[in-house]
C-alpha cells in the first residue's frame, strides 16, 4: 500500500469542486492505496498549509492538479501559472516523495507547465489508471518509464508516452466524499459531474481534444445516476455537466436522461449542460427537462456563416435560431457564448452575429473578444505559435482590433441580455474568476450555473437594492 497525497491548487472564487481529483482519489483507493487530500482552495496561506501538511506526515507519492492555466480573458490576461509554480516548488521542498502533475489545465500544455514549475513528472489526459499504474510500479521498485500518459525528462528532452484510453465503465463507483462538497456547494452554488470524456470536434482553437482526447468515451448512465444520488444525499441539488458536449453522442445523452427520470431524480435536482447546437431537437430537450435540466450553454462562437466555417463549426446560423426556440418552448434557459475576433472577423461579421443573437432571442449571450491560442491547436499552427509564452497568448483580428469594443457598444447598447468576459464591466461581467457580484449572490442563496445566477439577479429588484 502506498501513501499518496493529492493536492488541489485551484483557489479561484467562487470555489469549484475538484471533480477530477476526486475521481483520481477514488481510483487509487480502490486499488488499495491510502489517499489524503490537501485542498488549498480553503487555505488563506497556501505556503503555510503545505508546510504544515507535509511536515506532519510522510508520503510515497504526491499528485498535484492544475485545473486552468488562466481565466481565458483577453481583457484581463490573468494567468494562474505563477502561483501554481510556487505551490509545486514549495511541495517539492517539503517532501522527498516523487511529485507528479496532472489535471485538465496541465494536459493542455504539459511540457511548459513542467518547465516553469521545476517538476519532473506529469500525467496528461486521463489520470485515474495512469497514476494507479505509476504507484504500483514505484511500490514494487519496478521501472515506471513506460506508464501510459506519463511525461518525464529523458536526457535533455521531455518524453510523452502514448495515452491509455480506458473504458469509463472501468472506473470505480464515485462516492464524492474526498473533499468538502457540501461547503463547495454552499460557497460555489453548484457542483460538476461527468457523463462522458473526449471530443470529436474540429474547432480550430479548442484545447479540449488536447486535454481529453478525440475519442469519446461514455460512462454508464447507471453510474452517473448513482453519483448524483450520493450528491443529493449530501444536500447538493444544483449541478453542471463537465462534458465537452453533453449531446454528443446524441443517443447516450438520451439514455442518461432516461435513467435520471426513471429514478425520479428529475424533480429532485436542477442541472445545466454544455451542448452543441447540432445534434439537438425537441425530443432531446424534453428528455433533458424531464431529467431535471433547466439550462443549456451553447458555445456558438458566431452568428455569421462565414466565421462558423472558418472556425470549423458544424452548424449554421439557422440552427441557433431553432435550438433557442425549442429550449424556450420546453422551459430550458439558454446561454449562447460568442468568441469574436478570430482570423477573418470583420465589422460585417460582428454585425451579423449580433443581429442573429437578437433574432434567436436566447436568455443570455456571453461576449468574449480575442481568441486564446493554445499550443498544439490548429489555430496555433496557422499563426505559428509553437509554445506558450510568459503569459496567456491571444489573437484579435488586426483589421477590427481598434474598433471592436466601440462597435460592440454601438450594436449592443444597454441590452442586458449580453454579458461580457471583461472585469472592467462589473455589472455585466461573466468572468467568473473573482466575480464579487456572483459571490454575493451565492452567499444570499442563489444556486445554479453562474451565467444563470447572473441572469436571475438582473431581474431581482430586492437583490439590487441589497447590494447597492
Amino acid at each position: 500500500m502506498m501513501r499518496v497525497a493529492l493536492v488541489n491548487t485551484n483557489r479561484i472564487k467562487p470555489p469549484i469542486s475538484p471533480i477530477g481529483l476526486e475521481y483520481v482519489a477514488e481510483a487509487l483507493s480502490a486499488a488499495g492505496h491510502r489517499v489524503e487530500i490537501l485542498d488549498l482552495c480553503w487555505e488563506e496561506d497556501h505556503g503555510e498549509a503545505i508546510e504544515r501538511f507535509f511536515g506532519e506526515r510522510d508520503f510515497d507519492l504526491v499528485g498535484v492538479t492544475l485545473r486552468n492555466t488562466d481565466d481565458c480573458a483577453y481583457t484581463s490576461g490573468c494567468s494562474f501559472l505563477p502561483e501554481f509554480a510556487d505551490i509545486v516548488r514549495r511541495i517539492r521542498s517539503s517532501t522527498d516523495a516523487p511529485v507528479v502533475l496532472g489535471g485538465v489545465g496541465f494536459s493542455v500544455m504539459p511540457e511548459h507547465v513542467l518547465e516553469i514549475s521545476g517538476a519532473e513528472l506529469g500525467i496528461w489526459g486521463d489520470g485515474e489508471m495512469a497514476i494507479v499504474l505509476l504507484a504500483e510500479r514505484i511500490e514494487k521498485g519496478e521501472d515506471w518509464r513506460d506508464v501510459p500518459n506519463l511525461i518525464y525528462r529523458d536526457g535533455g528532452a521531455w518524453r510523452r508516452n502514448p495515452p491509455l484510453l480506458f473504458p469509463l465503465a472501468d472506473l470505480p463507483p464515485m462516492s464524492r466524499s474526498w473533499v468538502d462538497n457540501p461547503r463547495y456547494f454552499r460557497e460555489g452554488g453548484q457542483l460538476g459531474f461527468e457523463t462522458k470524456r473526449g471530443c470529436t470536434g474540429r474547432c480550430i482553437y479548442c484545447a479540449d481534444p488536447l486535454a481529453k482526447g478525440r475519442v469519446v468515451r461514455l460512462r454508464p448512465p447507471s453510474s452517473v445516476a448513482d453519483e448524483l444520488e450520493r450528491l443529493i444525499d449530501m444536500g447538493i441539488d444544483h449541478l453542471h455537466t463537465c462534458d465537452s458536449e453533453f449531446n454528443i453522442p446524441y443517443e447516450h445523452a438520451v439514455e442518461v436522461c432516461r435513467e435520471l427520470e426513471r429514478r425520479g431524480l428529475g424533480g429532485r435536482i436542477r442541472w445545466y449542460a454544455y451542448c452543441s447546437p447540432r445534434p439537438f431537437d425537441r425530443e432531446l430537450a424534453r428528455a433533458m427537462r424531464r431529467a431535471g435540466c433547466v439550462g443549456i450553454n451553447f458555445g456558438v462562437d458566431s452568428g455569421d456563416e462565414g466565421m462558423l466555417k472558418r472556425l470549423k463549426r458544424d452548424f449554421s446560423p439557422e440552427d441557433l435560431i431553432e435550438v433557442a426556440r425549442i429550449c424556450r418552448e420546453e422551459r430550458i434557459a439558454v446561454m449562447f457564448d460568442l468568441l469574436l475576433g478570430a482570423p477573418g472577423e470583420t465589422e460585417g461579421s460582428v454585425r451579423r452575429t449580433v443581429e442573429l443573437m437578437r433574432k434567436a432571442e436566447p436568455d443570455r449571450v456571453g461576449v468574449a473578444v480575442g481568441v486564446r491560442i493554445y499550443p498544439g491547436t490548429e489555430l496555433a499552427g496557422m499563426l505559428g505559435v509553437e509554445q506558450e509564452g510568459d503569459g496567456p497568448t491571444f489573437f484579435l483580428e488586426p483589421s477590427i482590433a481598434d474598433r471592436i469594443f466601440d462597435l460592440l457598444d454601438e450594436l449592443i447598447g444597454g441590452d442586458e441580455r449580453f454579458f461580457f468576459f471583461d472585469p472592467s464591466r462589473p455589472d455585466r461581467n461573466y468572468n467568473y474568476n473573482a466575480n464579487e457580484l456572483l459571490a454575493e449572490a451565492i452567499r444570499r442563496g442563489y444556486r445554479g450555473a453562474y451565467w444563470d445566477i447572473l441572469r436571475r439577479i438582473a431581474s431581482d429588484p430586492a437583490f439590487k437594492r441589497q447590494v447597492a
